[in-house]
C-alpha cells in the first residue's frame, strides 16, 4: 500500500499540488501567446501621412470679384428701393390738397433764414401713421395747435433721424390762419425706404 493511502492528507496536498502546477502552465501558455500575438510585426496598424496643404499659388482672384459683385448688387437693390419710396411719397403727396402744397411752400419760405428752434415748438405734436395705412411710406401726423388768442399761421420742419441720431431727411409743412385754439395736422412724408428706421422729432417751428 502506497503512503496516500496510508496517508489520505498527503493525498489530498499531492492532488492540490498538481492542480496548481496545471493551472500556473495554462496561465504561463496564455502569456506567451499573448505576447506572441501582440508582437507580432506583420501586424502593425496602418499609417496615414498628414494631408498636404493646397498650393495656394495655383489660386486666382475670382473670390474678390465675387465679392465685388455683390457689393453692387446690394447697391442697385438699395438704389432702386430708395427711388421706389421717392415715387411712392410723390404720388401720396399728390394726394394732398393744393392748400397744404402752398402752405408747406410759404412755410420754407419762413424757415429758409430762421436761426434756432422758433417760437412755436411747444405748439407742436407728432404721431406716426400705420404704413398699412400709407403704401409702406412712413408718414408723420404733425399736429399743429394754435394755444394763442390771435389768428396765426405756422411753419414745421421736420427731422427724420437713423438709429444713431444723425438727421437723414427732413420734410417742412405749414398751416395758414389758424384761429385761436383751432388745430391742422399736415402730413411729414419720408421719402426713405420703408425698411430704414427712422425717428422723426421737431426741429424748427415758427409761429407768424
Amino acid at each position: 500500500m502506497s503512503a496516500c493511502r496510508k496517508n489520505p492528507s498527503l493525498g489530498r496536498q499531492l492532488a492540490a499540488a498538481v492542480l496548481t502546477l496545471v493551472v500556473t502552465a495554462s496561465g504561463a501558455a496564455a502569456l506567451v501567446s499573448c505576447s506572441t500575438e501582440s508582437g507580432d510585426s506583420g501586424t502593425s496598424s496602418p499609417f496615414s501621412p498628414r494631408p498636404t496643404p493646397p498650393d495656394t499659388a495655383s489660386f486666382t482672384g475670382t473670390a474678390a470679384s465675387a465679392l465685388a459683385s455683390l457689393e453692387a448688387s446690394a447697391r442697385a437693390r438699395a438704389s432702386a428701393r430708395a427711388s421706389s419710396a421717392s415715387a411712392a411719397a410723390s404720388s401720396f403727396e399728390a394726394r394732398v390738397s393744393d392748400e397744404a402744397s402752398q402752405a408747406a411752400k410759404d412755410a420754407e419760405a419762413r424757415l429758409k433764414n430762421l436761426q434756432g428752434g422758433g417760437n412755436a415748438r411747444s405748439d407742436v405734436a407728432l404721431t406716426g401713421r400705420p404704413t398699412a395705412d400709407t403704401g409702406g411710406l412712413q408718414v408723420v401726423v404733425v399736429t399743429i395747435t394754435n394755444r394763442t388768442d390771435a389768428q396765426a399761421s405756422y411753419a414745421v420742419q421736420v427731422d427724420f433721424k437713423d438709429s444713431s441720431g444723425k438727421v437723414v431727411e427732413s420734410r417742412i409743412v405749414g398751416a395758414k390762419d389758424l384761429a385761436p385754439g383751432e388745430q391742422a395736422q399736415p402730413l411729414a412724408i419720408s421719402r426713405k425706404p420703408a425698411d430704414t428706421t427712422l425717428t422723426p422729432t421737431v426741429a424748427k417751428a415758427q409761429r407768424y
